[in-house]
């Protein structure tokens, strides 16, 4: 069997990370797979970069992008049928196609000859623009009118109502079966336009023995952080993205009691940071962006509970990783979070906005160490049962196979 993935990066960004560690476990399995991305960061030949027409896509953007109808300049999404790695491929996996390197309106004819499964990382493809709607609905019923034109990706003039229909008249000509990582955005796919395929809920994997409890006493010390110190962590890819709830972050640390935050030091892995972790009102160590798993794995497992104030999110991988070294979580209800974060079992999970209720949870974990103790135990046996790499990769060469099998 022959895999294409079609995806933003290989590893740049959560949808990049979640897509080549699908890819990695593929090739574990014996599965031919490669990745057709718009940036690529590491050097491999199973990775490709998606070509572009720059002189024509720059004049096309141009007009577009005052149209506020995003990537429909990119011209060279229609020249993918030509490459090598999609004429040997078998099958298409579609992740985030909306960074920026693809023209959704090539959908149909890459899945003429070919099937594809289109992963989805976030609520993009189904509505008029943004990636995520916060608690607005019109994608429901054909958008327009947007209360959010200034969400990622941000547009200029407000066509999310022919951005709708036009993903919509795309997708009736398209041969897709749709693949949802948590159960909230199932939920979310059946209200949308991709109710007429059939939707399939597999939640990410990852290497749980990369991602695994190391000793928390040998860690601080690596990173310097004195052996007495409650370390509490804060994770995301930018510090400062309103979405990820750095002002929450802060409202909640400068909320705890004073004498809690004389003993307690924030870690933070990420950038850009730099004015939010001047104004928390307690000791700080940022790492900056890392990307090696064992260096994650060892600030995870420094921390005794790991924070995360996100306004909306798919299936975090930062809360994954957390989970599967062992430490207990502190996040909203929003979207896929209570896939991770179950009350009482694996962390606390506060109501959204709420930073004196996120407050509370923080405190709660922090100051009862028995506590503790067993969400950290839950949360590494049910990373172990639930989240895995090998067991990803098997729900999907299944997936693969009954799609390859269908007349």
């Amino acid at each position: 069997m022959n895999v294409l993935h079609i995806n933003q990066s290989d590893i740049g960004g959560g949808a990049a990370i979640a897509g080549y560690r699908l890819h990695q476990g593929l090739l574990q399995q014996g599965v031919n797979s490669k990745l057709l991305v718009g940036k690529v960061k590491t050097d491999s030949n199973l990775v490709a970069a998606v070509g572009h027409k720059y002189r024509v896509e720059n004049q096309l953007l141009r007009l577009t992008r005052r149209l506020g109808l995003n990537y429909l300049h990119l011209l060279s999404t229609f020249d993918i049928w030509k490459h090598d790695f999609y004429e040997q491929a078998d099958i298409i996996n579609f992740h985030n196609l909306h960074t920026g390197y693809f023209n959704y309106l090539g959908i149909p004819g890459l899945t003429k000859s070919k099937p594809a499964i289109f992963t989805l990382h976030d609520m993009w493809s189904f509505t008029g623009h943004c990636a995520y709607s916060y608690d607005c609905d019109r994608w429901q019923q054909g958008c327009g009118q947007c209360p959010y034109p200034e969400t990622y990706p941000e547009i200029a003039r407000d066509n999310t109502r022919l951005e709708w229909q036009l993903k919509d008249w795309v997708y009736s000509k398209s041969n897709l079966t749709i693949v949802t990582p948590s159960q909230w955005l199932t939920e979310q796919a059946k209200k949308s336009m991709f109710n007429r395929f059939s939707i399939y809920h597999i939640p990410y994997g990852l290497d749980t023995d990369a991602y695994q409890p190391l000793d928390k006493d040998k860690c601080k010390n690596i990173l310097g952080i004195p052996a007495e110190k409650k370390v509490i962590m804060f994770c995301a890819d930018g510090l400062q993205d309103s979405r990820k709830g750095g002002d929450l972050l802060v409202q909640a640390i400068q909320t705890l009691p004073k004498a809690l935050k004389a003993e307690t030091l924030l870690l933070t892995l990420g950038s850009g940071g730099e004015k939010v972790l001047e104004v928390v009102g307690i000791p700080t160590l940022n790492l900056g962006y890392v990307s090696g798993d064992r260096m994650k794995s060892i600030a995870y497992s420094a921390a005794d509970v790991f924070i995360f104030p996100t306004r909306a999110d798919n299936l975090p991988l930062v809360l994954q990783e957390s989970m599967a070294c062992g430490t207990p979580m502190v996040s909203f209800k929003v979207g896929g979070v209570p896939d991770l974060v179950r009350p009482g079992i694996t962390g606390y999970l506060a109501q959204p906005e709420d930073t004196q209720d996120f407050c509370n949870g923080i405190v709660q974990l922090l100051v009862d160490k028995e506590q503790r103790h067993k969400m950290s135990e839950n949360c590494r046996a049910i990373a172990l049962q639930e989240y895995t790499l090998e067991l990803q990769t098997k729900r999907y060469i299944e997936l693969y196979q009954q799609v390859l099998q269908s007349p």
